[in-house]
């Protein structure tokens, strides 16, 4: 295990009934918000009452912005930046999932700019200062709601990128399971695919370290706490422990702990994921599920070691050769995905197959920026074979 430094600032408030505790919190930081959400379905759900109900009670004015969209835009996050400006908010508070949080974090953090904040995402001009962001989250598959990461999508170019900074990470989060209750089944199954990939990213590319036992074991208990849980609220949506099993998993799944003591690990599936998202405006889950079995296969085939110890430790595989082991774990993978109706193949996913060119030119992009450098327009086109 390497050294490493693992914090974690963001505080949990979890449970039932704890979103009337938003406004409390979001006083500690400011009197005026600007509170962002998507496109109605906190209305429906009744999250949205009972977020009204907690600010007024504390004292806390707000301005709102709603109409973030999934595989969010930066000319929204910038329509978001004006309008916090204009009324002068001290705090940003986002209710909805990740996409959602991802826009408020470019809004906290753009508002205090003078500057596109599209630099912060091809890394031109870092993050100095950002307005304090709260989270009420109502779909969970991101873990923005407690890690410093943002994802924006740039309208004009088809390009979704991402920014980290500390002080993007939300000041403290809600998570009250029950708002899951009125999940689609299909989120339901794209935020299984979402966790589960955050995991297994990090498992793979991780090559500066040897042994890493506890690391592996924390994969595989959220890895079986997510997929039987996720089981369990497709089958009764209402199953509150499943819910919140699900909820506390989803969080914990991206947050660096996992991670911690592995040295440099890398993200080449979001990579390649979010050129679909981008261009064709699929869900990222689902895109996921296309991309990760396929990067597998393709990976196996060069070092199958790390694939097969997957196989044998989680899913049971009983061959002996690497090679065998590793392609059993992947095709059992791929058919969890199949079972939560999450598409495996490009062509499930609704994309061309004979787009997998101009995937791989936007992809590239990307790649270059976070320093994949062996994912050239080549290799990906490679990968892409393997997600037919």
């Amino acid at each position: 295990m390497q050294n490493f430094v693992f914090e974690n600032p963001t505080k949990i408030i979890f449970g039932k009934g704890t979103i009337a505790r938003i406004g409390a919190e979001v006083r500690r930081f400011g009197t005026r918000a600007l509170m962002v959400y998507g496109m109605g379905s906190i209305r429906t759900g009744g999250v949205y009452g009972q977020v009204l109900n907690s600010l007024k009670e504390a004292g806390v004015e707000f301005v709102e912005f709603p109409g973030v969209r999934s595989n969010p835009l930066l000319s929204k996050a910038r329509e978001g930046i004006a309008l916090a400006r204009a009324e002068k908010v001290d705090v940003v508070l986002a209710v909805g999932g990740g996409s959602v949080i991802d826009t408020a974090k470019t809004i906290a953090a753009g508002t205090k700019a003078d500057h596109d904040p599209w630099e912060f995402f091809v890394y031109t001009k870092t993050v100095k200062d950002a307005l304090p962001v709260l989270v009420v989250l109502t779909l969970s598959a991101s873990a923005s709601e407690m890690n410093p990461a943002a994802v924006i999508t740039k309208d004009e170019t088809c390009q979704k990128y991402s920014v980290r900074s500390p002080l993007i990470q939300p000041k403290a989060s809600i998570l009250d399971p029950q708002v899951l209750y009125t999940l689609s089944p299909a989120y339901t199954a794209y935020s299984a695919v979402d966790i589960v990939t955050h995991m297994l990213e990090g498992y793979f590319t991780n090559t500066e370290t040897g042994e890493s036992p506890l690391q592996d074991r924390m994969v595989y208990a959220f890895m079986r706490t997510i997929m039987e849980a996720a089981e369990k609220s497709l089958a009764d949506p209402r199953d509150y422990d499943a819910r919140a099993n699900f909820m506390w998993s989803g969080t914990l799944a991206f947050n660096g702990l996992t991670t911690a003591g592995m040295g440099i690990v890398g993200y080449p599936v979001h990579m390649m994921e979010h050129s679909l998202s981008a261009l064709y405006d699929i869900a990222h889950g689902a895109g996921l599920s296309i991309v990760l079995p396929g990067w597998m296969a393709w990976s196996a085939k060069r070092k199958p070691a790390r694939f097969a110890c997957l196989a044998r430790e989680f899913f049971g595989a009983a061959e002996a050769d690497d090679a065998k082991a590793a392609a059993a774990g992947i095709s059992q993978l791929r058919d969890w995905f199949r079972s939560i109706r999450s598409p495996v193949s490009l062509g499930e996913g609704g994309i061309p197959e004979g787009d997998m060119e101009k995937i791989a030119d936007n992809a590239v992009e990307l790649a270059r920026t976070w320093r994949l450098k062996d994912y050239t327009k080549e290799v990906i086109m490679e990968v892409l074979q393997h997600c037919r």
